[in-house]
């Protein structure tokens, strides 16, 4: 669970970062920005803003915004129904990003949240500079990360079934719980 001030913060914080990349908001998008902890309750730490911009039985664009030093856990997109799981191509936008995937270990940049060594166990670093991109196959177990600036990023995918996305982490739950609501 999250405080109301810490989910305000992190989103406004979030809206101004996406301004600074150069991206116009409108009064709604500013209105449907939101956050997930994954039920840690350290947003600041481990979490992620979203700003869904479309989502359709087909396709969804979202602007994903990391705060400084902020961490999405690791997780994948598996299959569902007969859909073979949610594809996406992650292009950066602004920040500093990092991404982390199957491979060989080459992780410099970025850093394993204290002790939860055994919930990040992709540790193959990918950067991802403005304008570069990332595509993710379906059922690709990944993670990222932000660097000191945060991160502002695109994420153009197949049919979103993120409620349905599997972690790493044990003690993720999908859905944010913010005091008093």
């Amino acid at each position: 669970m999250i405080t109301k001030e810490d989910f305000k913060y992190v989103c406004e914080k979030s809206i101004d970062m996406i301004e600074e990349a150069g991206i116009l908001l409108t009064d709604q998008d500013k209105k449907n920005i939101t956050a997930a902890d994954f039920g840690l309750s350290r947003i600041k730490a481990e979490g992620v803003q979203i700003l869904t911009l479309f989502d359709t039985d087909r396709m969804a664009a979202k602007i994903l915004v990391l705060l400084p030093h902020q961490t999405e856990p690791e997780h994948w997109h598996p299959p569902v129904g007969d859909d073979r799981g949610k594809e996406e191509v992650i292009r950066g936008i602004w920040g500093d990003l990092t991404f982390y995937i199957p491979g060989a270990d080459t992780m410099q940049v970025g850093f394993i949240p204290e002790g939860k060594e055994a919930c990040y166990t992709m540790r193959n670093e990918v950067i991802i500079n403005p304008g570069e991109q990332l595509v993710l196959p379906p059922g690709t177990k990944h993670w990222f990360q932000a660097g000191a600036r945060g991160a502002v990023m695109y994420s153009f995918s197949t049919k979103v079934t993120d409620l349905m996305d599997e972690f790493t982490d044990p003690d993720i739950v999908r859905e944010t719980k913010i005091e008093g609501y």
